[in-house]
């Protein structure tokens, strides 16, 4: 039979795909307008103190992740870029509890793993980009996101995974 797939594996999405929706909570909040960084899809967000959203990075603690971008209503209009994104000043869909798709730039996810974001580079961890997730721990360049799990054991050629957020941590 042409065209049969049995055996196949397709790849898991892209970042920033809700993967299951029955359980997904998503909140909508404008990207600090100061903000000199994009949020791309699948990128973990802080809340801050000004009820805006910004990107995960050097400055992100357990206790300001408030969840990861979506493209829940916004989608890509940019055909060659390689992710879609929020730019500052401009609503961010953020899911805040349920399955999402995102990037793990290090390790090997397993079912119910620890969920960590690198908060400061290392040199001996090249993959390691600064607010990315990661399926292993590397001291104190990364912080355990608290209530986050990876779903599966499965990482498609592209980096993605799935992650599940079990609890809000910043309503």
């Amino acid at each position: 039979m042409p065209g049969f797939a049995v055996g196949k594996a397709l790849n898991l999405g892209y970042p920033g795909s809700v993967s299951r929706s029955a359980d997904a909570i998503i909140t909508n909040r404008l990207v600090r307008e100061t903000d000199t960084e994009n949020i791309n899809f699948g990128d973990a967000v802080v809340l801050n103190s000004d009820n805006t959203y910004s990107k995960f990075g050097a400055g992100g603690t357990a206790a300001t992740f408030a969840g990861i971008a979506v493209r829940e209503v916004k989608q890509s209009t940019d055909y060659f870029a390689a992710q879609g994104f929020y730019r500052p000043g401009e609503p961010c869909d953020v899911i805040v509890r349920g399955s999402v798709t995102v990037f793990c730039n290090v390790g090997t996810p397993t079912a119910g793993g620890d969920v960590y974001v690198r908060v400061a580079e290392n040199p001996a961890v090249p993959d390691g980009v600064v607010g990315g997730f990661e399926a292993v721990a590397d001291g104190a360049n990364t912080v355990k996101l608290p209530g986050v799990k990876w779903k599966t054991d499965k990482i498609d050629a592209n980096k993605v995974a799935e992650v599940t957020i079990l609890q809000r941590n910043n309503p």
